[in-house]
């Protein structure tokens, strides 16, 4: 994972902990002989900013403040290396298993939605190409029936990525296409099904509502599906994406998280935040534009690469 902080043309962005002694701005060697009340605000603050929000912010500074009163935290090595540990124990904590869960027999239903530009879409080829090279049979089904444009992405995908494709008429009814999709890889003997959305502000009660007639159709074509509802959001867009997170939850039960765009964010503590919010796993973080840029979530290189020096 060590793509996730590049910008697009690859160059590295300032870590976490290189912004973090230019906020300190001190001789770290006379800092630790002794942190002070200041470095651990100064670091309190950089977390906040970091969109880590504030209960995780002040665990972790606590956390650091902790080892180092114990005589754990001594030089500038031992303070990431704390710092990284609280980061991955925070996203190893409660529900945090990031696989995939697939169906025991018939196939695996998996339900993907977020708001407009988040990259549920883009999202969703990367996947199917990934499934499709691991021998799997996937069949995508454009429920995303508000732009046409967005059926036909979505169908270019399905061919790039040499899969199965269903997909409706723009304006035609969302969770009807959802059911023939469904239905339509049980007949085609489908290992996985990815139904696409549209991309629904979380404000909009009534786009809400729809989304859980789309959820409880495909319940009531297969038994226990929805598999996984992965819910896409925009790494870029800081604590915003905590308050889609929570109100798309309330909506449907999200079983996992896709956070987009972190190759245009330096700053990536939204992805503690989010999970510790909804006590669900990080499934996939999206690196670029390109097929290969997904990447299975991993705490430890996640939270090691947050705070390289």
């Amino acid at each position: 994972m060590s793509r996730l902080f590049r910008s697009k043309d690859d160059v590295p962005k300032r870590s976490l902990w290189q912004r973090f002694k230019d906020v300190v701005r001190t001789d770290l060697g006379v800092l630790f002989k002794g942190v002070d009340e200041g470095s651990l605000e100064a670091l309190e603050t950089l977390l906040i900013e970091s969109d880590f929000g504030v209960p995780t912010s002040l665990a972790l500074v606590a956390e650091v403040e902790r080892r180092h009163k114990r005589g754990e935290v001594k030089t500038e090595t031992q303070f990431r290396e704390a710092l990284a540990e609280g980061v991955e124990a925070a996203l190893r904590a409660g529900n945090a298993d990031p696989a995939l869960h697939f169906a025991a027999t018939g196939p695996t239903v998996l339900l993907v939605i977020g708001v407009n530009g988040a990259g549920k879409t883009t999202f969703i080829g990367k996947l199917s190409a990934q499934l499709q090279r691991e021998g799997k049979r996937v069949l995508l089904g454009a429920a995303d029936t508000f732009r046409a444009g967005a059926i036909d992405q979505l169908r270019v995908w399905a061919e790039r990525a040499k899969v199965d494709f269903v997909g409706g008429a723009a304006g035609s009814d969302p969770a009807s296409v959802a059911f023939d999709a469904v239905d339509a890889g049980i007949t085609r003997g489908a290992d996985v099904v990815i139904v696409d959305t549209a991309g629904r502000l979380h404000t909009r009660d009534d786009l809400m509502t729809e989304l859980r007639e789309v959820h409880r159709v495909i319940t009531k074509r297969l038994p226990d599906a929805p598999h996984e509802v992965l819910l896409v959001l925009d790494g870029t867009i800081g604590q915003n994406a905590l308050s889609q997170a929570r109100t798309f939850s309330a909506a449907v039960p999200v079983t996992g998280v896709v956070v987009t765009k972190l190759d245009g964010t330096a700053k990536g503590g939204i992805v503690v935040a989010v999970h510790e919010a909804l006590n669900v796993p990080i499934k996939f973080v999206g690196l670029g534009e390109q097929v290969g840029d997904l990447a299975p979530f991993d705490a430890g290189d996640y939270a090691r690469e947050l705070v390289e020096a």
